[in-house]
């Protein structure tokens, strides 16, 4: 039985995300207190050039457990997460976008059933019950594509890896080093790595907004052959390391 968890990490990175970090931290953290989970919000700047970074400070100091965290160069949407995770003081970390398409009261129910023993626990929003609201006809297309071919590849019923917003224990990520994925591919690196190295996981339906303010920062153009170059990666690992990264039997 594995013990309790005491206190949880959101990892939060933004790049010029002025008009939409604030109401992220600000519902996030009212979600958490009203649900008495401990935490902390860890919201990595990566480069803005906007108000993100200003903002942030003065919010700070009204909610003390939202922390700035810059990010220097070289940027990219993996460093910033790499980044936020060697400074979580949490023995759970939840990963966040910053422009509220995450709906903050799934991390409650992400905290739950990681405190029912799984090690991580990844939604989607393509199973009964999860949901998506004004998402782009074409990045869905190639999301459903993308997602199809990493469940053929690696034998495995979640239908969506790509998706970063997930939950994890301490353990897995420590166990999950090192991360190798500078950009948006360390959102198929960390899943996969958890399922190819062994940790237990769970899947919960998740709801997603579209963002109401401010850019993508996803570039489908650049991310294709990174994605590619991820999986095949990890599907190495899983079927020539014999083992060699396993998680150590509890």
């Amino acid at each position: 039985m594995k013990p309790q968890l005491q206190f949880l990490s959101i990892v939060i990175p933004a790049r010029d995300e002025e008009g939409c970090i604030a109401s992220t931290v600000e519902h996030l953290h009212l979600e958490l207190r009203l649900n008495h989970i401990p935490h902390e919000i860890i919201v990595v700047d990566d480069g803005s050039t906007d108000q993100t970074a200003a903002i942030l400070t003065a919010l700070s100091q009204r909610i003390p457990e939202a922390r700035l965290v810059p990010n220097g160069p070289p940027h990219g949407f993996g460093r910033a997460i790499i980044r936020g995770l060697q400074q979580m003081r949490g023995d759970a970390v939840v990963i966040m976008m910053a422009d509220e398409s995450d709906d903050c009261r799934d991390v409650v129910r992400y905290w739950n059933a990681l405190n029912e023993g799984w090690d991580a626990v990844f939604g989607s929003r393509f199973m009964k019950g999860g949901g998506v609201i004004d998402y782009p006809w074409f990045k869905l297309r190639l999301n459903r594509m993308a997602n199809r071919f990493i469940r053929l590849l690696f034998g495995i019923s979640l239908n969506d890896t790509t998706n970063a917003f997930k939950a994890y224990r301490r353990t897995v990520i420590d166990g999950c080093q090192p991360l190798l994925s500078p950009h948006f591919n360390l959102t198929v690196e960390l899943p996969l790595k958890t399922i190819v190295r062994g940790y237990s996981w769970t899947v919960m339906p998740i709801t997603w907004r579209n963002r109401r303010t401010g850019e993508a920062k996803l570039k489908i153009q650049e991310m294709g052959s990174r994605y590619l170059f991820i999986c095949l990666y990890l599907w190495l690992e899983k079927h020539l390391s014999r083992g060699d990264y396993k998680k150590v039997s509890e």
